[in-house]
């Protein structure tokens, strides 16, 4: 639906769905079938050998995940999308197709930990190697670009640092050299960003987050923004497919059936259906945890316990004016805060109330969590740094509850704590 004259709230809810299929059903059915039977066999030979469309192992296709896949592609503005078992597995699937041994990356200093440990523990084994910048500078982004850099990698709200890096600057001074701009638009979502018209190539999201919104399914999505020519993008393979396919849809092609399928990182049928009905309230959700986490921000400057408090949705941020022009003046829902000590952030995450201490983000219910001893456990002191994190850090996922119930369980949190307002 590139092109829709709907509006993102409309496409949310009906995007991915034909007039006149499965029966008239409103919500996609759940196609639970591994495989799918044909009356002859040149049919299914067809579709095999790709004259023909048609669905033939859900390791590889299945027709909830397609629905699924036309929603998020129509959300995008994009070409098209591949729905994967995780967000890590998006990530993969990108990297596996773009990259070989003695290929590099660049990419955002400020990555997830997860998406650090997938890069070190994995990739780097195997030859890639990773080259972490400062994005700020785009000076040092253009000098770091060399004949083996394949692709670079950047979350459009750092996790946990709330850095915001210039898409068109990076995409622009990237394009020079026909390299594709990776966005992890995990915690903006399209609904916030539509990176692929500020120059990504490439997106990625974690959907058992915001796009889903309620902690029930793990999920990933990888999405070609159909910005970039892939008929002369220096991936021999690929520039093989586009002068049989088209450039358009060259890269999920072969990601599809040489790393996707072959890998077997598979979004099941179910989960798909989860995934759908999530996406449908998506635009209301983010707009209650925007300002939520706004309201809960400014609280906690007032608070003389809570210090550094960052949320790129403050005046102060030094990212406040580039967010507000790239998100349309919503900074997401990923907040944090520093108190004078690790003690004392276990002591205040133990006297929450409402809030839940987990490892995720995105849901319903506003989530804490202590990054430096949980998701940055692995990762070395460098590392971490570069992410923003410290040992007196709590990262907050807020909720779409009543932003009061929220500010006061902070409140009589803290005042148990040891401080008073």
């Amino acid at each position: 639906m590139k092109g829709s004259e709907w509006g993102f709230e409309t496409l949310s809810v009906h995007a991915g769905v034909a007039s006149g299929e499965h029966l008239g059903a409103t919500a996609v059915p759940i196609y639970g079938s591994v495989s799918f039977a044909y009356d002859s066999a040149e049919e299914l030979a067809d579709i095999f050998g790709r004259k023909k469309s048609g669905f033939i192992y859900s390791r590889v296709a299945n027709p909830t995940v397609n629905a699924y896949e036309q929603r998020i592609t129509a959300l995008e503005g994009g070409a098209g999308t591949i729905a994967t078992s995780s967000g890590m597995s998006a990530i993969a699937t990108v990297i596996f197709a773009l990259c070989s041994s003695g290929d590099e990356i660049l990419c955002g200093e400020s990555l997830f930990g997860g998406t650090i440990q997938l890069f070190e523990r994995i990739f780097v084994k195997y030859g890639v190697s990773i080259r972490y910048l400062d994005t700020d500078d785009l000076e040092a982004v253009r000098s770091a670009i060399s004949s083996r850099t394949r692709l670079m990698f950047i979350e459009t709200l750092g996790n946990p640092k709330l850095d915001v890096p210039d898409l068109k600057g990076l995409a622009a001074l990237l394009a020079v050299r026909k390299i594709p701009l990776v966005a992890d638009c995990t915690f903006t979502t399209p609904y916030l960003c539509q990176a692929g018209e500020l120059g990504a190539a490439l997106v990625v999201h974690s959907s058992t987050k915001y796009l889903t919104g309620n902690g029930s399914v793990v999920g990933g999505v990888l999405v070609d923004t159909g910005t970039f020519d892939w008929g002369d993008c220096g991936h021999e393979e690929i520039e093989i497919e586009a002068q049989q396919i088209g450039p358009e849809l060259a890269f999920l092609s072969v990601a599809r059936r040489h790393v996707f399928q072959n890998t077997g990182c598979c979004l099941s049928p179910f989960n798909a259906y989860l995934h759908l009905l999530g996406v449908e309230t998506l635009a209301l959700r983010m707009e209650k945890h925007c300002s939520n986490a706004l309201a809960l921000a400014q609280s906690l400057c007032d608070h003389p316990m809570a210090k550094q408090v960052n949320y790129p949705g403050l005046d102060r941020s030094r990212y406040h004016n580039l967010a507000k022009t790239q998100f349309g003046d919503r900074y997401g829902g990923l907040l944090t805060f520093e108190l004078a000590s690790r003690d004392q952030t276990y002591r205040f995450i133990d006297a929450l109330k409402l809030a839940k201490n987990l490892a995720n983000l995105g849901d319903a219910k506003t989530l804490v969590i202590h990054p430096a001893s949980t998701l940055y456990r692995d990762c070395t002191p460098e590392q971490t740094a570069h992410a923003g994190v410290t040992d007196r850090m709590i990262r907050v996922s807020v909720g779409i509850e009543n932003s009061n119930d929220i500010i006061n369980d902070f409140d009589q949190a803290l005042k148990s704590t040891g401080g008073i307002r």
